[in-house]
């Protein structure tokens, strides 16, 4: 009997739980920890010595406690704070809380600014997998915390930015592209207008004869106003002689247009639909400049147009504008709406579109 004993006695021995692992035991006092917490007011603010006197961390062990706020803290269940200096905590319920993985990429996302950040930047720095990362995305997108972007300098990379904020002009390129592509008609106008802009204050024109002075042109009959034409093709009006005898300004001359004042122009003409900044415009000018239309004057502080010649053939070189009926058109003074040559009979664009 008394071997008998022995036996059960070593059985119920064996038969004691074992204890839990380390990782199995922090997550219970996690989970004791924030439930202990739900159940007080919503509105209250735990503080490190809060927490102890809760009598959840045994032997308020502080080290277990900081593991279990830490990763409270990266659940979205709880919400970091200070408060005199001190850091503190306050509950968040489990239905307000944001996917771990959800709140990492949203940290990260935010951080990057009006500049966005790419998603092979932001899959490094969360250490996710890719599709971990693209399911986060794709939720955050959904409830429209964030939003896709394009950038102008790096248009194959994709982009996220949060969704309340406006890429910067780096990324956009600012008004001469439109959804992340180079607009070139806009582009086109505003270089076309501001060279005639700087060339009407480069170079002095002189007076031309009456026939073709806009005064005088509703006076023109449609076959004067053809005759005209004709002449100025011939290279026999006066037009084609104006253009010819363009002559420069007498020394001293500062009139010369700056960019605040080619800025400040282009923006009452109301070509753009955007206002213009200077730095935008400045672009532009430096653009113009590069091709030999533009050139710097007043020690870089103004602007004035470069006289171009025709070639030893007497042919002048051609472009898009040229080859256009308007282009090249030596009465394009007296064209406008209502008059004796106007856009809306020019038999010219249907020679030239060959209608």
């Amino acid at each position: 009997m008394a071997n008998e004993k022995e036996n059960d006695s070593s059985k119920i021995q064996d038969a004691a739980p074992m204890e839990l692992d380390p990782v199995s035991s922090q997550k219970m006092l996690k989970n004791a920890l924030y439930a202990r917490c739900a159940n007080l007011p919503a509105d209250k603010i735990f503080s490190q010595n809060d927490l102890l006197s809760l009598e959840v961390i045994p032997n308020n062990h502080l080290d277990q406690l900081l593991s279990c706020t830490r990763q409270l803290t990266k659940e979205g269940l709880f919400k970091l704070m200070s408060k005199d200096g001190r850091a503190c905590w306050k509950v968040v319920k489990r239905d307000d809380a944001a996917n771990a993985e959800e709140a990492l990429v949203y940290s990260y996302v935010e951080s990057s600014g009006r500049e966005g950040t790419w998603t092979r930047i932001l899959r490094a720095r969360t250490n996710l997998h890719m599709t971990v990362m693209n399911r986060c995305l794709k939720n955050l997108e959904k409830i429209n915390y964030i939003k896709p972007i394009k950038s102008v300098k790096f248009p194959g990379r994709k982009t996220y930015m949060l969704a309340h904020l406006q890429p910067s002009e780096d990324v956009t390129g600012g008004p001469y592209y439109t959804d992340g592509v180079l607009d070139e008609e806009f582009v086109h106008q505003m270089a076309y207008w501001t060279e005639k802009y700087v060339i009407g204050r480069s170079w002095w024109h002189p007076p031309i004869s009456d026939t073709g002075r806009r005064k005088n042109k509703n006076t023109l009959s449609l076959e004067q106003a053809e005759d005209l034409r004709a002449t100025e093709l011939d290279g026999k009006g006066c037009g084609t002689e104006r253009h010819k005898n363009l002559l420069p300004m007498p020394p001293g001359y500062i009139g010369y247009p700056t960019t605040a004042e080619i800025t400040k122009a282009i923006n009452g003409s109301g070509l753009s639909g955007v206002v213009m900044k200077e730095a935008e415009m400045k672009q532009l000018l430096d653009v113009l400049c590069w091709d030999g239309r533009l050139q710097t004057a007043l020690d870089g502080k103004a602007f004035k147009a470069a006289r171009r010649f025709a070639e030893e053939s007497g042919e002048t070189s051609e472009n898009g504008l040229t080859g256009a009926p308007c282009g090249r058109c030596p009465v394009s003074d007296i064209c406008e709406d209502g008059g004796p040559v106007n856009a809306r009979t020019c038999e010219y664009f249907q020679e030239w579109l060959k209608i």
